[in-house]
């Protein structure tokens, strides 16, 4: 199998394409690192710079280079012994524009498109409008509106032979079959003539050719200097700048197998499922036979051909059946694992998804995959860094602040509750009607009306404690049952009892035990119609999966700021801890389950770097000091808030979003940065003023993407640019930095902490890009920016991390953690890809500042040992991020009984600390040069 050592992943775009990072492998193999982990790497739409809106399957995308490009990439990969791994999307595909062909034809043929069971369209809308249509919700006013402004157009498309509706860069293609009467309007006898190769054209799959044959004979006639004149005129007809044509241009319009809509009717009335609530992203139908097959052959031939090693798939959640997906993949991979290179013959791909599991929820082990892509472990990791002492403070702190006793899972309800009465009320009716057919189909529930069942299955998909539910064959599993009967019981008590009956039944129908097979709790399950029996449970977790991803990470998130580095995706900020034991526990399964799992801690959707997160977990171990801090600055910044509507209570950017905006500099404010330097400062205030816009308008409280307050905007903005202007250089802005700098070692030794935990726990370490320096990025596209890798390479030395821990500031030091651990990985591999994790026992003084454990293959162990909560241990007058040792005192490190006397040396430093006969190490020998350690025994090569 190509497991992977360790992966970096890579955001391409135009700015940096395939041949942009073979240019830097000599530094990415010097660095350590096996594999690169690829954004994705098909065609998508023009000028994108995440390339998760696929618009062509079969390309790699030509802005990156194209397939050229990328194959010589992986021959270069190969000749420094890396491999590839590729981001895909087979979730959804974009289309924004007139790039996706496939999009397109639906456009153009509506359901007798060949391309019509590719996307999740529902072609039986109830909605008479709608019937046999896909709604186009791209409009930026009422389709009224837009229409009399002349802003919807007839066009034609000279290459392709065309005639399409324009709406700014928007294409909608006309169906042939009315270019009959299209080319007979203008009264053009030649015109008229080719209408006759159009007339009696049905959008049957038998007449398309037809239509294709008359295109053939208008591109003749265009192609004489009087056609596209001709044309031209025609077109004039249907000019909306006059009452006529403008009617005679809306009669077309209703006429197609599209309709035109303003952007905001989405939520209500889109009939086709989205990406979340994004309708310039539409569902693919993965779970179909040959649109797998037409959406992964390019991946399949690249893997056989050994260009990739494996494969990351995106928003696994969102497929229909995630599991049987994942089988298929995998069965798909292992079946040309054989027609690789020689060299490559029989490696098994690489599989691993991108899924949010919640506490306690376990990824399946029948997928098929080798585990997440870790946000998992980003969660356990972040948790482990924070003081549970202070969650109590802090909570008091926050209520007071926001003038909110709400806990953050009730913030989270009544997110749920918007989300899905705003955003995905289409969603929602879909999934009620597929439970509303059921009802109709027996006599004991034909009067369970349509209103009822919606109201108990919104209720049911609010109380939802995880994304979804996996159903086989349309039958819940033991485990699913788990989640599923947590949210009927929360439904229950919320409900009026008239209504329990209908969540009894919906309980059932969505993939409850026939009582054939011993499910007498739910006994209407077995009479839903055997297809309804599989569509209604998963239309049920596609429609909670966006709802918590919506509702959690982009709306709770932006609300609840009790210490924002607890606010990140795949974690619950009401978690606000995780103790060592719990750590190790999580630990311990994933090296059972899946020990090839990624552990992240950077991604390319993390709200706050992670060395931001790291510097915030601080604030958990001085919560008094922060409380007290909080209420200074406001009071400070007072005067520079912005009074809206005349009313002195109403201000921008309020309470929340200030304490907000005050942890957010805190944690991003960079080590090197002169608050006398005016370029500096406002540098950073453009980038956090663009977090700002963004939190604000995720939290939809006061402003929106879908209603946006600009006067509240403009004004929370100012106040970020007054706090941080120069004449405050006496004030906060002399504050702010005094107490980053108070902080800022704790910060960076929580980092190093961090990093040595990913680069050490069972799993595969994931680098983000550039984070092998300090990351104090925020929300996208913040975390996406150039990375100046040629610092980066010229600063990558063989020599001890240690050596860098006075300069700590330029991150130096992390750098060279995360090259030695890298190396280390590379000389002993199976010992953390394959060996066992040993949580090692801590006592004395200091034990609960310490963290340990062994990692084991065979004879060979590595301990590792670092430092937790050291904002109490570090000295005002070292200016290191480093425990003094002589404050250690007796706290020692119990040692697995072999290592009991042997010599070890630290693999980050020249200590070589030893234990004593029963195996106890103290930690002031370990922790001598760092606040981090990964011991060896003699005899492993030094990197």
């Amino acid at each position: 199998m190509t497991v992977p050592r360790s992966t970096l992943r890579l955001q391409l775009h135009r700015g940096f394409t395939f041949d942009d990072a073979a240019a830097l492998l000599d530094y990415f193999a010097a660095l350590g690192v096996s594999h690169l982990y690829l954004s994705p790497i098909t065609a998508a739409v023009p000028g994108s710079t995440h390339g998760y809106d696929t618009v062509d399957y079969s390309r790699v995308n030509p802005e990156l280079g194209g397939e050229s490009a990328l194959v010589r990439l992986a021959d270069a990969a190969r000749a420094h012994q890396m491999g590839l791994i590729a981001d895909i999307v087979p979730n959804h595909m974009g289309i924004d524009g007139a790039h996706n062909a496939w999009w397109l034809d639906i456009l153009e043929w509506g359901r007798h498109s060949a391309y019509s069971r590719y996307f999740d369209v529902d072609w039986h809308s109830p909605d008479p409008a709608l019937r046999g249509k896909v709604l186009a919700p791209c409009l930026g006013a009422p389709y009224g509106e837009e229409l009399e402004a002349g802003r919807i157009t007839l066009q034609f498309d000279q290459d392709a032979i065309r005639f399409f509706a324009g709406y700014a860069h928007h294409v909608f293609p006309i169906c042939p079959a009315d270019y009959a009467s299209i080319l007979q309007a203008a009264e053009h006898p030649e015109l008229a003539a080719l209408a006759q190769g159009f007339t009696a054209l049905t959008p049957q799959p038998a007449d398309q050719p037809r239509a294709e044959d008359a295109r053939k004979t208008l591109r003749e006639f265009i192609a004489h200097e009087h056609g596209m004149p001709a044309i031209g005129a025609l077109l004039a007809t249907y000019a909306p700048d006059t009452p006529t044509g403008r009617e005679r241009l809306h009669r077309l319009l209703e006429r197609q197998f599209f309709r035109l809509a303003w952007w905001r009717t989405a939520a209500d009335e889109v009939n086709w499922r989205r990406f979340f609530d994004v309708s310039t992203l539409a569902a693919m139908r993965a779970e179909r036979p040959e649109v797998f097959e037409a959406t992964h052959a390019l991946i399949l031939r690249l893997f056989s051909l050994g260009v990739i090693d494996g494969v990351r798939v995106d928003h696994v959640d969102g497929l229909v059946e995630p599991r049987e997906y994942c089988q298929r993949l995998r069965q798909r991979l292992s079946e040309i694992e054989a027609d690789r290179p020689p060299q490559l013959d029989g490696q098994r791909a690489y599989l691993i998804v991108e899924k949010i599991l919640g506490r306690g929820e376990a990824l399946a082990d029948d997928w098929g995959v080798d585990g997440t892509t870790g946000y998992d472990f980003m969660n356990d990791v972040g948790a482990l860094l924070h003081d549970a002492d202070g969650a109590a403070p802090l909570t008091a702190a926050w209520a007071e602040i926001s003038g909110s006793k709400r806990s953050f899972a009730a913030e989270a309800l009544i997110a749920r509750r918007k989300i899905l009465t705003e955003h995905l009320s289409a969603e929602h009716d879909r999934a009620t009607r597929a439970l509303h057919r059921i009802a109709r189909e027996n006599p004991a529930t034909r009067d369970f009306t349509f209103t009822a069942i919606r109201r108990a299955l919104g209720e049911l998909a609010v109380r939802f404690p995880v994304y979804r539910i996996y159903p086989q064959s349309g039958i819940r599993s033991t485990t699913d049952d788990v989640y599923f009967n947590q949210a009927l019981d929360a439904a229950r008590q919320a409900l009026p009892r008239a209504d329990y009956e209908v969540l009894e039944r919906i309980g059932g129908w969505l993939g409850g035990k026939a009582p054939d097979e011993g499910a007498a709790q739910t006994p209407s399950g077995a009479n839903a119609p055997a297809p309804q029996r599989r569509t209604a449970p998963a239309l049920f977790a596609q429609l909670t999966a966006p709802l918590a991803a919506k509702a959690i990470e982009d709306t709770a998130c932006y609300r609840y700021g009790r210490l924002l580095s607890r606010n990140e995706v795949g974690s619950d900020p009401g978690e606000f801890a995780l103790s060592l034991d719990d750590f190790h526990a999580a630990n311990l399964a994933r090296a059972q389950h899946f020990p090839h799992a990624m552990l992240a801690t950077a991604t390319h959707d993390h709200k706050r770097g992670e060395d931001t997160r790291a510097r915030l977990a601080v604030l958990s171990e001085i919560a008094a000091e922060w409380s007290a801090t909080l209420h200074a600055w406001s009071t400070l910044n007072t005067p520079q808030r912005r009074v809206l509507n005349g009313n002195d209570r109403d201000w921008a950017p309020g309470p929340a979003a200030e304490a907000m905006l005050y942890q957010t500099l805190v944690g991003c404010w960079p080590l090197d940065l002169d608050p006398s330097d005016e370029g500096g400062v406002k540098a950073l205030a453009e980038r956090v003023a663009a977090w700002q816009e963004k939190a604000l308008r995720e939290a939809k409280l006061r402003t929106s993407w879908y209603a946006r307050d600009e006067a509240y905007e403009a004004a929370s903005r100012a106040f970020l640019f007054d706090i941080l202007a120069p004449q405050r250089r006496d004030g906060f802005l002399q504050a702010l930095p005094e107490f980053v700098a108070r902080i800022g070692r704790v910060g960076a030794l929580n980092s190093l902490l961090q990093t040595v935990l990913r680069l050490t726990s069972p799993g595969v370490p994931d680098l983000y890009q550039g984070t092998e320096l300090w990351d104090f990025s925020l929300v996208d596209p913040d975390n996406r920016r150039a990375v100046d890798f040629a610092q980066r390479q010229a600063w990558l030395t063989g020599s001890p991390p240690s050596e860098q821990l006075a300069n700590w500031r330029d991150a130096r030091v992390k750098l060279g953690i995360v090259h030695r651990a890298l190396t280390l990985r590379a000389v002993s591999p199976a010992l953390f890809l394959e060996g066992s994790y040993i949580p090692l026992s801590v006592r004395g003084k200091l034990a609960r500042h310490v963290i340990a454990f062994a990692r084991r293959h065979g004879d060979a162990y590595a301990i590792v040992i670092g430092t937790r909560f050291s904002a109490t241990l570090l000295d005002a007058d070292r200016d290191v991020p480093h425990v003094d040792p002589v404050k250690w005192e007796d706290t020692v490190v119990t040692l697995p009984k072999p290592l009991g006397a042997r010599a070890l040396f630290d693999w980050l430093s020249p200590a070589a600390p030893k234990a004593d006969d029963a195996g106890e190490l103290l930690v002031s020998d370990a922790l001598s040069a760092l606040p981090v350690a990964i011991l060896v025994e003699e005899g492993v090569p030094r990197g």
